[in-house]
C-alpha cells in the first residue's frame, strides 16, 4: 500500500483541478455569426419590417424559436418591468465585443439585441402568461442605437410594429376574481431615453451582469463569460481561472452576498443608466455598482429636489422617510423613479432597499402620523383623527398649514373642522428622530 503525505496530495490535487475545470463542457462549442442588422435597417431612418416575423430574429414566431445564429443570455439582476418575464438574445455580426471587466462593453455595428416580454396573468398560477411585446435594439451604422417595439397579436401568430407608445389594460385573474394591470409599450423615442450614448447604448450585457451560470439549449450549464470567451466573442482572451474573480452583481435573494451588495446591485440595474457622471438627471448620485460606495453620493448625499421633506438625503441612514431615493422608488406618482419602464411598484425591490437603509447606524425614526379620513371635500364638517404607531409618542399639529413644532397643540383626541384647513402633524419621542410632517387638506361643507 502506497502512502502519500498530505503536502504531496495537495500538490497533486492542485495540478488536477485546472485540468478538471478545463475539461468541463462549454455551453457553446462554436461561434454563431449573424447577418449584420438581421433584416433591420442600418439606421433609424430606414424602413422597418412591419412584422416581427420579417425581422430575421426568429425562425418561427409562433413557437418563439429564435434564428439559429442568435445567442441567448440572461442577467444577474434584471430591470424591474412590472413583473414581466423577459427572455433575451444577441445577434452578433462579424467582429468582436470590446470586453471590459468594469463599465460598458462595445459592440460591432449591426449587432441586434432582442428582448421578449411575457406577463403572468393568473395570480394563482404564475406559469400562465401572456405574450405582450418583443423589442429590438440595433447598433446602427454610426455607432449609435435605435429601438423598436413589436406588439403581439392576441392569437400569438405574429407581432406588429408600433409607431408610437401605447397603453393597454390587461386583466389578471386573482383568487377572488380579477384585477387590471396597465401595460406601457414604449415608443422609439422612449427607447433612446434610457439607451443613451452616455450609458453605452445597450444596458444589460456587461461583465457584472453576465458573470453567472445559465443553461444553454444544449442542456449544458456554463458561466456565460466562460462560454462566450471559449468561442472567441471577445477582443480580449480571458484566462478561465480568473473569470470567477471578475465583478458580478448580487441577486436580491442571494443569501451568500451582503445586504449592501444586493441593494447596490438593484440600484445599478434600475437606476445607473441615468444616474452616473454625465447622465441626463438633476440628481447628484452615481448608481453604478462599479463606483465604490463612499464615492457614490448615496449615503447622506445631498438632494436637489427635497419633496418638502425636512433634512432630506438621497439615502438617510436608518430613515426611510427622509430617503428621497426610497420615496421615489416606492410610489407610482409623478415623482416615481425610474420615470419610464414601470407603472407598478417592485415590492421585493422596495423591501430590499428598506432593509438596507434600516440596517444602517442611526437613532430609531418615528413614522409620520396617520391622518384620517384622507383629505378632500366634504358635505359637512369633518372630524379628524391622528394616530402614531409608536407607543408613547406625542403628536403636535397645526390646521393652518404651518410646520408643527413642540410648541403647537398636543393631539389628545379627534377634533372637528368646519372651515377649510391644512392639517399638518409631526410625532416626537425621546430617543427617536422626530417624524417628517404628515399633511392633508380638508374642505368641509355645510
Amino acid at each position: 500500500m502506497i502512502r502519500i503525505s498530505a503536502p504531496v496530495l495537495l500538490l497533486v490535487l492542485a495540478a488536477i483541478a485546472p485540468l478538471a475545470a478545463a475539461e468541463r463542457p462549454y455551453g457553446m462549442v462554436s461561434r454563431p455569426v449573424s447577418r449584420p442588422y438581421l433584416l433591420m435597417p442600418e439606421a433609424a431612418g430606414g424602413r422597418f419590417p412591419p412584422l416581427l416575423s420579417q425581422t430575421g430574429a426568429f425562425e418561427d414566431v409562433r413557437t418563439l424559436k429564435p434564428a439559429a445564429t442568435l445567442i441567448p443570455y440572461a442577467l444577474v439582476v434584471p430591470f424591474w418591468s412590472d413583473g414581466a418575464h423577459k427572455t433575451r438574445w444577441l445577434s452578433l455580426p462579424p467582429g468582436k465585443i470590446k470586453f471590459s471587466p468594469t463599465g460598458e462593453w462595445g459592440f460591432p455595428d449591426g449587432t441586434v439585441f432582442v428582448k421578449h416580454f411575457d406577463l403572468p396573468v393568473d395570480d394563482t398560477n404564475p406559469a400562465i402568461t401572456r405574450r405582450l411585446e418583443t423589442r429590438l435594439l440595433v447598433r446602427d451604422r454610426n455607432g449609435g442605437v435605435y429601438g423598436v417595439t413589436y406588439k403581439w397579436r392576441p392569437d400569438n401568430s405574429d407581432a406588429e410594429l408600433l409607431s408610437t407608445s401605447l397603453q393597454e389594460d390587461i386583466t389578471i385573474k386573482t383568487a377572488t376574481g380579477s384585477r387590471t394591470q396597465t401595460w406601457y409599450y414604449p415608443s422609439r423615442k422612449d427607447c433612446l431615453t434610457c439607451h443613451t450614448a452616455n450609458a453605452g447604448g445597450p444596458l444589460g450585457p456587461k461583465t457584472r451582469q453576465l458573470n453567472r451560470e445559465v443553461t444553454y439549449p444544449s442542456e449544458i450549464t456554463d458561466n456565460q463569460l466562460r462560454a462566450w470567451n471559449h468561442v472567441g466573442l471577445f477582443d480580449t482572451r480571458l484566462a478561465e481561472s480568473g473569470i470567477a474573480a471578475l465583478p458580478t452583481l448580487a441577486g436580491a435573494d442571494d443569501g451568500t452576498r451582503s445586504l449592501e451588495d444586493r441593494a447596490r446591485s438593484y440600484l445599478d440595474a434600475n437606476c445607473s443608466n441615468c444616474h452616473r457622471p454625465g447622465g441626463d438627471t438633476v440628481a447628484n448620485f452615481d448608481a453604478r455598482y462599479d463606483t465604490p460606495l463612499g464615492q457614490q453620493g448615496l449615503i447622506d448625499g445631498a438632494v436637489v429636489i427635497d419633496q418638502n421633506i425636512d433634512r432630506p438625503r438621497v439615502i438617510a441612514p436608518n430613515d426611510i422617510w427622509r430617503s428621497i431615493l426610497f420615496m421615489r422608488v416606492n410610489t407610482t406618482d409623478t415623482i416615481k423613479m425610474p420615470p419610464l419602464g414601470r407603472l407598478t411598484i417592485d415590492k421585493a425591490g422596495v423591501q430590499l432597499l428598506q432593509e438596507w437603509i434600516q440596517s444602517m447606524p442611526g437613532a430609531p425614526v418615528l413614522a409620520p402620523p396617520d391622518i384620517s379620513p384622507p383629505g378632500g371635500s366634504f358635505n359637512q364638517s369633518v372630524t379628524v383623527t391622528l394616530h402614531e404607531a409608536e407607543p408613547g409618542a406625542e403628536i403636535h399639529y397645526t390646521i393652518d398649514g404651518s410646520e408643527p413644532t413642540r410648541t403647537d397643540p398636543l393631539y389628545e383626541s379627534p377634533f372637528s373642522l368646519t372651515e377649510a384647513g391644512v392639517v399638518r402633524a409631526r410625532a416626537y419621542k425621546a430617543g427617536f428622530t422626530r417624524s417628517i410632517t404628515a399633511q392633508q387638506v380638508f374642505v368641509p361643507g355645510g
